[in-house]
């Protein structure tokens, strides 16, 4: 990803988000069996990358586990609601704000960039 234009990656991820009441849903992909956990911006989509397999939830519970550490709530407080049984998820963050989840994003992406 290039970072020169950050502009550019705010646009991107803001395309993914919505804020709501109280929460912020969040529009990604993700790719289990993988060989990191992390998130990318590949094509203009936001893609959850984990190492657990699409069974039993494991893919899901990485992604929570994920998400709830990268904005410090409980697990509780991230939810999928849309595409549990899907690639294509939409996950709710309560507690939070769009230019919160705007700014954790980016900090995620940076990290996962420099694997």
């Amino acid at each position: 990803m290039e970072w020169k234009g950050v502009h550019a990656v705010e646009e991107a991820i803001r395309a993914h988000i919505a804020e709501g009441d109280g929460y912020v849903d969040i529009q990604l992909y993700v790719k289990p069996d993988s060989s990191f956990t992390g998130l990318r911006m590949e094509a203009g989509e936001l893609v959850f990358y984990t190492e657990e397999p699409p069974v039993q939830g494991r893919a899901n519970a990485s992604l929570v586990r994920f998400f709830s550490r990268l904005f410090g709530v409980s697990r509780s407080m991230v939810d999928i609601v849309y595409g549990a049984g899907s690639r294509t998820k939409r996950i709710r963050i309560k507690g939070v704000t769009a230019d919160q989840v705007l700014e954790k994003l980016i900090e995620a992406l940076r990290e996962s960039e420099k694997r």
